[in-house]
């Protein structure tokens, strides 16, 4: 019998701004709240919801966790195996 794995996830990357951000988070509820939202994203692409634009690059979406209070800007990879993550709110 062979093991049953969940869905594969999706790698997480961060462009430059959004690493820089990552620097200046401090409090471990933070890097929690942050850490739980990036999951959430990794395992679903999809969750989030699409941001009006130009239609030229890759669709940036946006996920907002309201019980963590953490928001993301990101775009998915054309083969959907990376997410870049563009922005972090706390």
């Amino acid at each position: 019998m062979t093991p049953h794995h969940g869905p594969r996830r999706a790698r997480i990357a961060f462009s430059d701004s959004a690493a820089k951000q990552l620097e200046n988070i401090t409090s471990e509820a933070e890097i929690h709240a942050l850490d739980r939202a990036l999951v959430v994203v990794s395992v679903d692409p999809d969750v989030g919801e699409p941001i009006p634009g130009d239609t030229a690059g890759p669709q940036l979406r946006q996920y907002t966790d309201d019980v963590e209070q953490v928001r993301v800007l990101y775009f998915v990879t054309a083969l959907r195996t990376v997410v870049v993550v563009a922005y972090i709110e706390l």
